[in-house]
């Protein structure tokens, strides 16, 4: 078998490999976003209530931020105006096809 015929069927299962290790969304959500946004993305949980965090419940809310900013602010962070970290950056523990995800995980707790 030359290189490029290992490479060409390698590739597929590094695939299927890659998307098997993905953890589900609602379990990302609990893993890394539930601490503060909440389990039902009102934000109302201790760290959420102090951070300020805002209610995806609320339509108007999610009017304002595009799913370009909400992936951008999950894969590199949120600073206040300090500079003071608000959020951390999950691109070293999410793939990007995990933040999107999530992107589309809060919208639907738009009501």
């Amino acid at each position: 078998m030359n290189a490029r015929t290992k490479v060409l069927f390698l590739a597929p299962l590094l695939a299927v490999g890659a998307a098997l290790l993905a953890a589900p969304v609602a379990e990302n959500w609990e893993n890394h976003c539930a601490k503060c946004h909440g389990a039902d993305g009102k934000g109302q949980t201790k760290a959420g209530r102090k951070l300020k965090v805002t209610d995806y419940t609320d339509a108007k809310v999610q009017a304002k931020f595009t799913d370009a900013e909400a992936i951008k602010a999950t894969s590199e962070g949120v600073k206040d105006d300090k500079g003071k970290e608000r959020m951390k950056a999950y691109k070293e523990e999410l793939s990007p096809k995990e933040i999107e995800e999530l992107v589309a995980y809060v919208r639907k707790f738009k009501s």
